[in-house]
């Protein structure tokens, strides 16, 4: 397969479609998998051989190596578009190879990403701010919308444009939790057994809105009907 057609861009449908990347599962920052390694030397071994694939240096997926496993996202960055393209998928499907040859488990329940999301009237004038305060950079294909960790570690800030500032004159700044579409029920539920309310669910499955206790706000997201 040539450069251009493993580049390709495809939608977060085609790449759950495409055979050999169920251990994956596409969230708010890409393709994600969490192999149980069950100790740091198993996940540095998992690492190692990764780092051994070809087109690593053009593709730079982000690992993450903890005690009990290792999670790896994918995801095609240019210019004007992060998202999935024809070479994460065959990316994806090495990855998994190379865990099965060692005997790792892929867990797709396990995998989760956080959006922090600042309200404002005008978002332009209070983004300079946080990229001050967090040393964060606009992200390339979103420059007005979107703020991310150079470093990849921190989770990404989506400024949301409001219709009407909050009765006490503060803005207002909630979390989203992205997760699996297949977990996402089970974690609403959770939370409402935990004590918090539904706020809105008329774009579930894409998002439902729940809050504590004392009105704090949290969306469980996912990919669905985002293509």
């Amino acid at each position: 397969m040539s450069d251009q057609g493993m580049t390709e861009r495809i939608s977060i449908r085609q790449f759950h479609e495409a055979d050999g990347v169920e251990d994956w599962r596409v969230l708010s920052d890409g393709a994600c998998a969490y192999f149980r390694t069950g100790s740091f030397e198993a996940g540095a071994r998992l690492v190692q051989a990764i780092s051994g694939l070809d087109g690593l240096d053009d593709q730079r997926p982000a690992v993450d190596v903890r005690h009990d496993g290792v999670t790896v996202r994918l995801l095609t960055r240019t210019d004007d578009y992060w998202g999935m393209s024809k070479r994460d998928i065959e990316l994806a499907r090495q990855i998994s190879a190379v865990a099965r040859e060692q005997g790792v488990p892929a867990d797709p329940s396990a995998v989760q990403n956080l959006l922090v999301i600042p309200g404002a009237r005008v978002t332009a004038e209070v983004m300079p701010f946080w990229r001050a305060i967090l040393g964060y950079e606009p992200r390339s294909d979103s420059p007005d919308e979107d703020l991310v960790d150079p470093r990849g570690l921190g989770p990404g800030f989506w400024f949301e444009p409001m219709d009407e500032p909050r009765a006490d004159g503060l803005g207002a700044i909630h979390v989203a939790v992205w997760v699996p579409s297949e977990q996402a029920e089970a974690r609403v539920a959770a939370a409402l057994a935990a004590g918090g309310r539904l706020v809105r669910d008329d774009h579930a499955p894409a998002w439902w809105t729940l809050a504590d206790a004392a009105g704090n706000e949290a969306d469980v997201a996912t990919t669905m009907g985002r293509d």
